[in-house]
């Protein structure tokens, strides 16, 4: 077997018998945390698959608070003259309705699928960079409790999700907190997004397998890829718009106040110019889970891969110039009326391609209709229909006779509900035997999905009559007299139905599958390297780093074809798929992973502790010592963050997990220098071949991967050497 060596053991010194160990930091505070269970473990980790986990519960927990809020909505709404809610109490639970299906919800959840399934994708052991991935992490997190705190603290957010200026940017139209509060919490999610998005732009670019070129890609890290792409350039837009009303609101600045000689339609600009991105951003992953589940359960490979790969990347690049067609109605003359709409039927293009290479994928395939399947397939024809209508609103006329009405907030529920939020329903039943190792009941799976068509629906569809029959959006009452009652009432009573849906879902999860018998690695017969390995993962995901020679490289482990194109077992078919369980290092094996920290949750806690500050400054200037505090915090954090050693040093021994496969090595002597050594060590290989770091570097037996993607994620790329 081939040895890689990894980078110079810089930081190590030798002890009185001649081993090489990691020196102790010369602070308690410095030393890494040891815990590999409970709930500090959890707390520390910055194991990408831990920190998916956390996402995608963290961001279903968000949901749940968006659907609430939601059923309040079409309660007050669902007869005329309704009393459930004030003016005042409505507009806050329409702003944190949006803000949170939006930016807490499936933004997240997207980001929480990326960290789990692209590593495991591309065979690689861990993101990038896993410390900066964790506190990606925990800002999210804090920035949700922050912006939730406000219904606490003098009220939340009552200038709708989007925020428009100058409602939202002089504090004489919205008095109170509730606009500072959304204008806090969306900066730090905007760190949380950017430092996640890079982390995984940067890990596909530079950790894939041996073997695995840009065209070998799994179509979901495709789709991921170009969505954390799109989130890199689009979050310093509004972040610019969000600083802007921030010096309006707390400084005195005029930027969007007419009055002053500001300019209330440049927020516009500044904001579609985030927000039609955004739309990709949030559907894109959405795209790739669906060309995951399909191949699956039609037996039969992507229809059209390269055309698939590159209409996401048309649709990221298009994605930047159809802004406009938000802003039909505010007077930008017919030129630039013109060209957007022009631009806007383009951009239908490439999505037209994904639906009808889909198709051409389910066509003439061997159709398995699990719950996965049900889903992907509600996704193409719920997202067709939110296309359709989105189309219309590429002509001007049309546009203008239907915007700020419930038709548009039916093209947007069926784009990101029936879009994004089927597909992430697929993709929570696919993937869930792969991160604990249970399948789904399917039963109550096929429950679920039935319930969430009807009601989606019966929810969002009349929404489009009621619409072209004139009724705005953002209001909260309405007169018996406009004849609105009818339609609203089966709405609301579709709204519901969605309700029932997901308690049915959280059962599912939580009460039936937990009782379920442990499933096998590769339940699906699957087609990528995720369902290589055990379920769930060991730590460091692969034993040996797999080298891959074409697209869907653990199907073409098993499956052939004969002369007439018919999918033919290969012989050792059942071993290969009874090897995805037995997937796991041997006891002398080392392998190196990154430790746990302490820092990124301070990091992140600092800057809460700032945006409380700067809440807290509206009232009283002296109250900005509170934001002083919180960056004292943040940069002390990451001061610290760049001393802690790259491991801590313990003498007990490798710990394994017999149930989750787990094989982790934290101690001093288990400080490898070497991957895919089996029990050689550093001081008993003379014979050892130093290469190059950098992914498609492997040993002639294709169990060492590059140094980048071996294991040594953190000390190549997160501050530590081993």
């Amino acid at each position: 077997m081939a040895i890689v060596l990894e980078p110079p053991p810089s930081t190590t010194v030798p002890d009185y018998e001649g081993n090489g160990h990691p020196p102790s930091p010369s602070s308690p505070f410095l030393r890494r945390p040891k815990s590999d269970t409970g709930f500090w473990s959890w707390v520390t980790t910055v194991d990408h698959k831990r920190l998916g986990i956390l996402y995608v519960a963290t961001a279903f927990a968000f949901f749940l608070c968006g659907g609430i809020e939601a059923l309040l909505i079409r309660l007050q709404l669902a007869r005329p003259n309704g009393h459930i809610l004030s003016a005042n109490q409505y507009n806050q639970v329409f702003t944190m309705h949006g803000t949170t299906m939006i930016f807490l919800m499936v933004m997240p959840v997207s980001v929480g699928f990326a960290n789990f399934i692209v590593p495991l994708q591309i065979g690689a052991r861990d993101v990038a960079f896993p410390r900066l991935n964790a506190f990606s992490y925990w800002m999210f997190l804090f920035a949700g409790l922050f912006l939730y705190s406000s219904f606490f603290l003098g009220g939340a957010p009552n200038g709708g999700w989007f925020g428009y200026a100058p409602n939202t940017s002089i504090t004489g139209y919205l008095p109170g907190r509730g606009s500072d509060f959304w204008v806090f919490g969306l900066l730090l999610l905007g760190i949380a997004s950017t430092a996640g998005a890079i982390n995984i732009v940067v890990t596909v670019l530079n950790m894939r397998a041996p073997g695995m070129t840009l065209l070998k890609m799994p179509i979901f890290t495709w789709m991921s890829l170009i969505a954390q792409f799109l989130t890199v350039f689009a979050m310093p837009v509004i972040t610019v718009a969000l600083f802007l009303v921030m010096m309006d609101r707390n400084f005195g600045s005029n930027f969007f106040n007419p009055a002053a000689g500001g300019d209330p339609v440049l927020y516009q600009n500044l904001f579609w110019l985030f927000g039609h991105p955004e739309v990709y951003i949030l559907i894109l992953p959405a795209m790739g889970m669906v060309s995951e589940v399909l191949p699956v359960f039609a037996r039969k490979p992507l229809f059209g891969y390269p055309v698939m790969v590159f209409s996401g990347i048309a649709i990221g690049f298009m994605g930047w110039g159809v802004w406009i067609h938000h802003m039909f109605a505010v007077g930008l003359g017919p030129v630039a009326v013109s060209a957007f709409s022009v631009s806007t039927m383009f951009i239908a293009v490439p999505t037209g391609v994904k639906i009808f290479n889909w198709i051409a994928t389910l066509w003439g395939g061997s159709l398995r209709f699990t719950t996965p399947m049900l889903f992907a397939v509600g996704f193409i024809v719920m997202f067709t229909i939110g296309g359709l209508s989105g189309v219309t609103h590429s002509l001007s006329p049309s546009d203008r006779q239907q915007t700020d009405t419930y038709y548009v907030v039916a093209h947007l529920h069926y784009v990101l509900f029936g879009g994004s939020m089927f597909g992430i329903f697929g993709a929570v039943y696919y993937w869930f035997p792969k991160a604990f190792g249970r399948l789904l009941d399917e039963k109550l799976g096929k429950v679920h999905f039935w319930l969430t068509m009807i009601g989606f629906n019966l929810t969002f569809g009349p929404m489009h009559i009621l619409g072209l029959e004139g009724m705005p959006r953002r209001i909260y009452t309405y007169d018996k007299s406009l004849g609105l009652g009818f339609w609203n009432m089966v709405s609301t009573i579709g709204a519901f139905i969605i309700a029932v849906s997901i308690l049915v879902f959280i059962y599912n999860i939580f009460v039936v599958t937990p009782k379920s018998a442990r499933c096998i690695a590769d339940p699906w017969d699957a087609r990528t390297l995720e369902w290589s390995i055990p379920s769930p993962p060991p730590e460091y995901n692969f034993a040996e780093i797999p080298t891959v020679h074409s697209l869907d490289e653990y199907w073409h482990q098993k499956y052939t074809e004969d002369e007439d194109g018919r999918l033919v077992r290969l012989p050792n078919y059942e071993a290969v798929r009874a090897s995805s369980d037995t997937n796991v290092a041997s006891p002398g094996q080392h392998i190196h992973m990154p430790s746990p920290s302490y820092f990124p949750i301070v990091c992140a806690f600092g800057l809460l502790v700032a945006a409380y500050g700067m809440i807290l400054g509206r009232s009283s200037g002296d109250n900005y010592l509170v934001s002083v505090i919180g960056f004292l915090i943040t940069f002390g954090s990451l001061y610290a963050w760049g001393l802690e050693p790259s491991a801590e040093p313990s003498s007990s021994s490798s710990s394994s997990s017999s149930e989750g496969g787990e094989h982790h090595e934290s101690g001093a002597e288990h400080q490898p220098v070497l991957v895919g050594a089996g029990e050689a060590t550093a001081l008993e290989a003379p014979e050892a071949v130093a290469l190059p770091p950098g992914p498609g570097i492997s040993g002639s037996s294709g169990s060492a991967g590059s140094a980048g993607s071996a294991g040594s994620a953190e000390d190549a790329t997160d501050g530590g050497a081993s």
